[in-house]
């Protein structure tokens, strides 16, 4: 059974692990003021990010949707595994040795991890293959399509031997269950219920998640044989690890040179995307098994950072690659459909005499590759142009019913300067009256609106099937008033929170004897005062979303990642002035309360208590000139 992991190495694993470099391999992260970053949530789709991620205190939150936590939690909700994995994961991440409770053991046989085991134990089996005698059928498919040796290597490329069991009796040996191998899609069973190797006489491509752990695979048949009556193509079934509308084939490789060259190319196959890295196209993806679907654009567009702000002039692009042929025009089709959900640029690039990149790289070279790329045309004009290309524009009849079949595209278009462009462009295209053209549009674009649900290439809508947001929970940071004094005291908090050892243990302490006006942040300012004996701690924020009631633990965990609008050089000024401002506040307040006071006693005759209110007044003044530095 596996023990509990001691609190103090969860804690130690925490401190030493920069949350944003695991977050990072989900979302392109960008600077958003002193120790923040942001992108695009991973929870739920945005076109602005509102994702927010302090690396210095240890947490994340979605402004947009309210998730939020540490780098636990992150890992928790997006790969799916218990908080134990989490912290095992991290822990062999950074190279530290847990220890148990009660002499427990770590749980390295939970179920994803004995998956995540035997897919790099087959991919290591695969690879060992390709050298072999038997594997001179997969080399020669490789060299053909112009792939040696080191390209093999750079993309993992491996052989499965022609036989019924050689992969399952390798990785027995090596202590993995025939249960666990089924599982992993590994192995499949006969209708007599006797287990078998999956992939058979194939060459074997290794498909990774973005983080580079290997989930699954696509194999290629090679031979024709009796045993293997499979399709051409063959990937893993879906599994606890590996869901095909969840993975793009060569991001783990691609993910960085997209979010720095802000364009992803998407093309159809393995070999494309290896043509493409080999031709120093490093942005080629491809989809495995499956047409480009809504799962896709989520992940391209938190990879590519896909945000949209046209003010910025840096758009990113998407880059389709189609075979001219009816299924390549269908996924075209399909592709557009799904164009209003990028904020980016989107392109279609086909290759000369509908050359898919492999072919076109064989034939014509590396060169070829990057011009295909280089002159992609937009996607609204592919699409406007396949609408028209089958019309006989010489006859009115034609020019007609091609203005009918393509004035919905462009009233799909929903920047209004692109939308008047194409409207001429298609005028001059058709050989139409501008003004008829322009009609007919406007005519499209109210049919689309009185179909708000539908789903086509003309609508102006959003997909009935777009996710709704998740409710917010407990208390939210945007709820909060926007008054002054709210505002100075949510500012001195997110100080406190985010950087104690800038405002200081003296400072801190005063500060959390002032009277809070907003009685959310009072909560909030009573679970500082009470983890005062862990300040400045790795465990800090944990330790005060621990000591507030739970529906204000989400505000914690807020006020610790919200951008703090100052220079990170600058920061421990800004920090100490806040909440100098703060206390200021209280201390004027307190002086208030005492001259009311004092005129009571003076009215009544009381000297005693006059003197006694006097003095008071005068170490308030004291105190708010040291505060001052006065």
């Amino acid at each position: 059974m596996p023990g509990l992991i001691r609190r103090s190495d969860i804690d130690e694993v925490r401190s030493r692990v920069n949350i944003a470099d695991v977050v990072g391999d989900f979302v392109t992260l960008k600077s958003a003021g002193a120790g923040s970053l942001k992108g695009l949530c991973p929870f739920h789709e945005e076109r602005s990010p509102s994702f927010h991620v302090r690396p210095q205190v240890g947490f994340y939150h979605c402004f947009g949707c309210g998730e939020g936590g540490d780098v636990f939690t992150f890992l928790q909700k997006m790969d799916h595994v218990s908080f134990q994995e989490a912290v095992e994961r991290m822990a062999a991440r950074i190279g530290f040795e847990l220890h148990y409770e009660d002499g427990g053991q770590a749980s390295d046989h939970s179920n994803r991890a004995r998956l995540f085991a035997a897919n790099a134990a087959a991919e290591k089996f695969f690879q060992q293959q390709l050298a072999t005698p038997a594997a001179q059928v997969g080399r020669d498919f490789l060299g053909g399509r112009g792939f040696d040796q080191s390209a093999a290597e750079r993309f993992g490329v491996g052989f499965a031997p022609n036989s019924f069991s050689a992969l399952g009796d390798a990785l027995k040996k090596q202590g993995f269950t025939e249960t666990e191998l089924a599982t992993a899609g590994l192995l499949s069973t006969n209708d007599r219920g006797r287990s078998y190797d999956r992939f058979r006489g194939r060459l074997i491509w290794p498909i990774r998640d973005v983080t580079g752990q290997t989930v699954g695979f696509g194999a290629r048949k090679l031979l024709d044989d009796e045993q293997d009556k499979g399709p051409k193509y063959l990937n893993t079934p879906e599994t606890p690890i590996y869901h095909k509308s969840q993975v793009l084939y060569g991001l783990d490789l691609a993910r960085r040179d997209i979010a720095k060259g802000k364009q992803v190319v998407v093309v159809e196959g393995y070999t494309d995307v290896m043509a493409c890295h080999l031709a120093g196209v490093t942005t080629a993806v491809a989809t495995c098994g499956t047409s480009f679907g809504v799962d896709h654009i989520k992940i391209v567009r938190r990879v590519l950072g896909d945000v949209d702000n046209a003010n910025t002039g840096a758009l990113g692009q998407v880059v389709f690659t189609f075979d001219p042929d009816e299924a390549g025009q269908k996924a075209a089709s399909r592709a557009f459909e799904e164009e209003q959900r990028f904020a980016a640029q989107t392109f279609v690039a086909v290759g000369p005499e509908g050359l898919d990149p492999c072919d076109l790289r064989l034939q014509r070279g590396d060169d070829a590759v990057r011009g295909l790329i280089a002159a992609r045309k937009p996607m609204f004009e592919f699409m406007i142009r396949r609408r028209i290309a089958g019309f006989d524009l010489e006859t009115v009849e034609g020019r007609v019913s091609a203005l009918r079949a393509s004035a919905p595209v462009v009233a799909g278009i929903r920047d209004g300067a692109l939308n008047d462009g194409y409207i001429r462009n298609l005028a001059g295209w058709l050989g139409m009256d501008l003004a008829e053209v322009r009609s007919a549009v406007r005519r499209a674009s109210f049919k689309a609106k009185e179909e708000p649900g539908r789903v086509s290439t003309g609508s102006t809508a959003e997909p009935a099937s777009t996710a709704e947001l998740p409710e917010q929970r407990g208390v939210t940071l945007t709820e909060l008033p926007t008054d002054p004094i709210t505002r100075s005291e949510r500012d001195a908090l997110m100080a406190l929170v985010q950087h104690p050892e800038a405002v200081g243990r003296s400072l801190t302490e005063r500060a959390l004897g002032a009277r809070f006006v907003n009685s959310t942040l009072y909560v909030v300012r009573d679970g500082i005062a009470a983890s005062l004996d862990a300040f400045e701690g790795s465990g800090w924020v944990e330790r005060i979303s621990r000591e507030v009631p739970a529906p204000f633990a989400s505000l914690v965990a807020q006020l610790a990642v919200a951008p703090i609008p100052e220079r990170p050089d600058r920061l421990a000024g800004y920090c100490q002035r806040v909440v100098s401002d703060l206390v200021d506040r209280d201390i004027l307040r307190q002086k208030s309360e005492l001259v009311g006071a004092m005129q009571r006693a003076s009215a009544e005759g009381d000297t005693v208590r006059w003197n006694e209110l006097s003095r008071r007044s005068v170490a308030l003044e004291t105190e708010r000139r040291q505060l001052r530095n006065e």
